[in-house]
């Protein structure tokens, strides 16, 4: 019998109650899994303030952890009958997007529960992003509509607020959710994520929009809170190994540790990887940007489609964003009256300056475009202003980017359409360096601090260059860094030098090998004594040129010492060569001692090259080796003492593990050296593992640590690349095993995706909240 559109609006009910049954059976088992989590928390090792807060959060949840729950329960209860949470009477939930339209300045607790709020949906989304847009879709297709109600049981952000809403009702402060944000975040992300999939299986099932992919990879337990809802049918899809979630008798935070005794080769298999955050994903939320605006304002896409220049802001605009860049910058000067914390704007005032400003410019807008430009790089730049790692002392020339952004914005159409818009580029670049972790208790170097400054002022001091004046400051920034983590900063400034050092050597070495090579391919050398000048000899040479000179005697004197072994290795048929051979034989083997030792060797290592050498000696003493004629002696000599202007250039050399096999001997008490552990990299990972970026954060599992470490250098084609640690300890990678680190998620990005992209996302989180705010 076909589907009529009645009984597919049923359907879509019958979906919509199943998961707000799912939602009340689960959030008992969710309240559990957050004391747990506070709990566990409560007892990590920490700094003493830092472990305090952690102790009195565990205790103030447990307290009021059963009212938390019961006020979740009561709100959520009342969308049983139509899917919707009412905002409709008081103490339930904040109506969204209804802040005053009028300049009133508003309170600090009103923004911080709005941040807090939204930044809970976030997690949310960026955990079952996919999940939900399926969800959405099957939704869509069988109500005929084109968006769901903004109060839809369905959307994170209505269980966000009810979560906020009910938090402060319970006596909870926003200073234990701060406190408690990480569990919070990963309980309710895995939460809804599993409400979702296992609604988009039981819609499947139903034939509804069944191309839409299923996310097959999402693991299961037969006791989900929604099987019962879905008479069973949904528990089923996944009765997986996998860790039970919040849903259904969760297991608290350990749910984003479980990967004690997992092998390195399976790391990946079991969450999604990193390069989900690479440029396609950053593009998918740029698209969805794009359409989402396109269904309020269809001009505002089709003035980013076409190849003529988009028309001029208007006068008054022009004059409007003038003036508030000059205001703005007045107003958040230090000492200008604006409510400050530390010294610094604090983030409400800065917020309610912005909100300010932005009113005002919607007023001077001619067009609707204009305005919906206004409204989308001011929620954008709220997003960046309340990142809670950017420092405040830094956050506030990040408010001071807003105006110079809306100007390339309203004038430059691929900024929306984009991810390398140079504007774009520079917000990230700094936002990467300062958004290490813990950024909020550690100052920013006083250096980068005013290079950021620098930057900001350059930009608004030439507000009618569009992106040329942001690609310039850019290129500026990255040349700061590069001289920044090699001369100014003392926690990477020793490591990068001997980061250089061991480049130097690595190349040098390959280079001399090479060459060696090259010079050896048809002269009958004993394979021993080939084998020492390869492997062992070509690294001395380097190491000797890159301390003493590649000129010095030393380096000289080491290239000598080749020829004299090549020629000792060679037939002696004459008495007279015998007895030279065992002349010249005792001071030959010290200057080989002396140039492996300098070179780092171990005393049991040397012995055994030099026994290998002697076995190549006396096999020359009977004569059993081949005869090596004068001329070409000499012409070997000649060759060896002008080595250097016969290398292959440097560029050209690749410094890959076939090569160097280890790099361990350049190992000090200031230099780790990774050598070994990661999983076998794909070609994907490799060319990500190019594309780090100097100043960004990572978070390193090594050696039975797990600490921040910031990338500092990277040497030639990006082939070795240096991580120093806040103490100033270097970890120095070459590129495959940094791919493989990154592959089997022991280096893990402290910004999964990148700021912009994260504003992105927080926008379309309020716009599809509120998409009429465009055009207001």
């Amino acid at each position: 019998m076909a589907t009529t559109p009645a009984n597919q609006t049923a359907l879509a009910q019958q979906a919509r109650r199943a998961y707000v049954e799912g939602v009340l059976r689960g959030l008992p088992g969710l309240v559990s899994a957050v004391e747990r989590g506070a709990k566990l928390l409560a007892t990590q090792v920490a700094e003493p303030p830092v472990a305090v807060k952690r102790r009195d959060a565990a205790t103030d949840f447990s307290k009021a952890a059963p009212f938390w729950q019961q006020g979740m329960i009561s709100m959520v209860r009342g969308a049983l009958g139509g899917g919707m949470v009412s905002a409709s009477y008081p103490g339930d939930l904040p109506q969204p997007g209804t802040r005053e339209k009028s300049l009133s300045l508003v309170d600090d607790d009103t923004i911080e529960t709005e941040i807090v709020s939204s930044r809970l949906a976030l997690a949310m989304m960026d955990r079952a992003s996919w999940e939900f847009t399926d969800l959405r879709s099957r939704i869509n297709s069988l109500e005929k509509r084109e968006e769901l109600d903004p109060n839809d049981a369905f959307r994170p952000h209505v269980l966000a607020r009810v979560a906020t809403a009910s938090w402060r009702s319970a006596g909870l402060d926003m200073e234990v959710w701060r406190v408690l944000q990480t569990v919070l975040h990963e309980e309710f992300a895995q939460f809804v994520e599993e409400g979702y999939h296992e609604i988009n299986k039981w819609l499947v099932q139903r034939r509804v929009l069944p191309e839409v992919d299923l996310r097959p990879y999402i693991r299961r337990s037969a006791n989900s809170a929604w099987a019962a809802s879905l008479g069973g049918g949904g528990g089923a899809a996944g009765t997986s190994t996998g860790q039970p979630g919040p849903g259904f008798a969760a297991s608290g935070v350990t749910s984003g540790h479980g990967r004690a005794g997992v092998g390195d080769e399976t790391r990946l298999m079991t969450r999604a990887g990193p390069l989900a955050r690479g440029i396609d994903h950053a593009e998918a939320v740029l698209g969805r940007l794009n359409k989402l605006i396109a269904r309020q304002l269809p001009e505002f896409v089709a003035t980013r489609q076409t190849a003529a220049p988009p028309p001029p802001a208007s006068p008054a605009l022009r004059s409007a964003i003038a003036d508030a860049q000059q205001g703005i910058a007045r107003r958040l000067a230090p000492g200008a009256g604006v409510q400050t914390v530390a010294g610094a704007v604090s983030t409400p005032a800065m917020l309610e300056e912005l909100h300010q400003r932005k009113q005002q410019l919607k007023q001077a807008a001619s067009t609707p475009v204009e305005r919906a430009t206004i409204e989308i790089v001011a929620l954008l730049f709220q997003s960046i202003l309340t990142e809670e790692r950017i420092p405040a002392s830094v956050r506030v020339w990040f408010a001071r980017l807003q105006m110079p952004v809306l100007r390339v914005a309203v004038s430059e159409p691929d900024f929306f359409a984009t991810v390398d818009h140079p504007a774009r580029r520079l917000i990230d670049r700094m936002g990467a360096c300062v958004m290490g972790f813990d950024a909020t208790g550690r100052a920013v170097a006083e250096l980068l601090e005013k290079e950021i400054k620098r930057v900001v002022q350059v930009v608004e001091a030439y507000p009618d260059t569009g992106r040329r004046v942001f690609q310039t400051v850019l290129t500026e920034f990255e040349k700061f860094l590069e001289h920044y983590f090699k001369n100014a900063n003392e926690a990477s400034r020793k490591g990068v030098s001997l980061a250089q050092q061991v480049e130097q050597r690595e190349t040098l070495a390959i280079q001399y090998t090479i060459e060696l090579r090259k010079m050896l391919n048809e002269v009958p050398v004993q394979e021993g004594v080939r084998e020492f000048l390869f492997q062992v000899w070509a690294d001395v040479l380097a190491m000797t040129a890159v301390k003493a000179g590649v000129q010095s005697e030393q380096t000289k004197a080491m290239k000598r010492a080749a020829a004299d072994l090549i020629w000792s290795a060679s037939a002696k048929v004459s008495r007279e060569e015998r007895a030279e051979v065992i002349r010249r034989l005792p001071p030959l083997l010290k200057t080989l001692r002396d140039g492996m030792e300098h070179a780092g060797l171990p005393p049991a290592k040397q012995d055994e090259h030099i026994q290998k050498l002697n076995n190549s000696l006396a096999a020359a003493f009977t004569a059993k080796a081949a005869v090596i004629p004068h001329e070409r002696l000499e012409e070997l000599m000649g060759r060896l003492e002008t080595l250097e202007e016969l290398l292959p250039d440097a560029a050209d050399v690749e410094i890959d593990e076939s090569m160097v096999l280890d790099l361990s001997g350049h190992e000090s008490s200031e230099l780790e050296v990774v050598s070994e552990g990661g999983s076998m990299p794909t070609p994907a990972m490799i060319a990500w593992a190019r594309e780090l970026q100097v100043g960004s954060w990572f978070m390193l599992d090594y050696r039975g640590r797990n600490e921040q470490v910031q990338l500092a250098w990277q040497g030639l084609r990006k082939q070795l690349a240096l991580f120093v640690s806040p103490q100033g300890r270097g970890i120095l990678f070459q590129q495959h095993r940094l791919a493989a680190f990154l592959q089997a998620g022991l280096l893990v990005p402290a910004q999964d995706e990148s700021l912009t992209v994260r504003a992105t996302r927080s926008a379309l989180a309020k716009l599809d909240v509120d998409p009429s705010r465009l055009l207001n």
